[in-house]
């Protein structure tokens, strides 16, 4: 019978810079938000600075990432232009090499070494990339997508705070945005945990742990500058 697998080790870029922008994009502008309206602020003020904490967060993590990971990529592609090189000009040693390195994973001479000989036949970069570097198809750096995904990911999560400013009375504004802000950072560190495989619990907790803290920090920021200025 034919036994299908299921991983999650593929959602890995994705899912990483999806849940990072989410969370990020939800505690920074809920926690602007709640910070500016700690200091007795307009509500036009809050929204409008929470319109530009959406913006500014969302190209600031799509070239965060763009630039990290294509520094990524770059590494990686040095090392295969490295390795293509070596393979040119000396296939024997390079034929040993991964033989050996079957060795270690408890082949015995003999068959590592036809085993590195099929495969080299067969695709000689691509089994020196998966064996020896590491590098392959799934794990491999995509830049533009990370980036994309971030700065999606954040807009999506500092909407969920902006909508409340807009459409809350100032005077239950601070609540209705805290409240509504942990609700959403447990979803997303549930649905986060529960698509890669983790602890759902543990998962919502430290994300509503931190979220707390740094709505409590700006809130408490906000008041001490308002009553100064």
């Amino acid at each position: 019978m034919y036994h299908r697998e299921h991983h999650r080790i593929h959602r890995n870029g994705w899912l990483r810079a999806a849940v990072l922008g989410a969370n990020d994009g939800i505690v920074s502008t809920a926690s602007l938000l709640v910070g500016v309206a700690s200091a007795q602020a307009t509500q036009n003020d809050i929204v409008i600075a929470g319109v530009a904490a959406l913006v500014a967060g969302a190209m600031s993590m799509a070239a965060g990432e763009y630039v990290s990971v294509s520094s990524q990529a770059d590494a990686e592609e040095a090392d295969l232009n490295q390795e293509k090189h070596e393979l040119e000009t000396n296939q024997l040693a390079e034929h040993k090499e991964l033989a050996d390195i079957y060795i270690e994973r408890g082949l015995d001479a003999p068959l590592a070494r036809q085993v590195a000989h099929q495969l080299m036949q067969h695709d000689a970069l691509g089994a020196h990339a998966r064996d020896e570097l590491g590098i392959s198809d799934i794990t491999r750096a995509r830049p533009l997508l990370a980036a994309m995904s971030s700065a999606l990911a954040f807009s999506l999560g500092a909407l969920m705070p902006l909508l409340m400013a807009v459409f809350t009375d100032l005077q239950y504004l601070i609540p209705v945005v805290a409240v509504v802000s942990l609700l959403c950072l447990a979803t997303l560190g549930g649905l986060a945990a529960r698509v890669g495989g983790g602890k759902v619990l543990r998962a919502v907790f430290r994300v509503t742990f931190w979220g707390a803290l740094a709505m409590g920090l700006t809130a408490g920021i906000g008041r001490v500058f308002g009553v100064m200025l």
